[in-house]
């Protein structure tokens, strides 16, 4: 699902800049808060993808 690839890499990208923020790097709190709007919005349409894939299949 590509989708949920896009989540993963988004996920993966905001690693090191978490590891900065951690440390005290404020630019990096930045980076990390707008990293994880982007995830939540990611994270959103795999729901909504899945709601649809399940919709579509016979029960």
């Amino acid at each position: 699902m590509q989708e949920y690839e896009k989540l993963k890499e988004l996920v993966e990208a905001a690693a090191d800049d978490v590891a900065k923020a951690s440390g005290g790097n404020k630019a990096a709190g930045t980076r990390v808060r707008k990293s994880m709007q982007e995830i939540k919005e990611a994270a959103q349409l795999v729901r909504k993808k899945i709601l649809e894939v399940r919709a579509t299949q016979p029960q």
